[in-house]
């Protein structure tokens, strides 16, 4: 099943995304500098998971978490 008609696989897309945004931007933060257009959206993400990262943890945390015993 596709990750746009399975809830589960949708957020562990999204929080991989948000995470990989975040370390993106982190180490690499020339890459995400434009705010509009195609990479706006990666920008958002990476801004996402700056300000929200205790949250962002412990979403990923659960995934792993769920992933592994489910």
């Amino acid at each position: 099943m596709s990750a746009l008609f399975n809830f589960h696989s949708f957020l562990t897309v999204v929080l991989l995304g948000i995470c990989a945004c975040t370390y993106l931007k982190m180490h690499f933060p020339a890459i995400l500098e434009l705010r509009t257009g195609f990479r706006g959206f990666f920008w958002k993400a990476a801004r996402i998971g700056e300000r929200l990262s205790p949250w962002v943890a412990v979403g990923c945390f659960t995934m792993g978490v769920s992933i592994i015993f489910f």
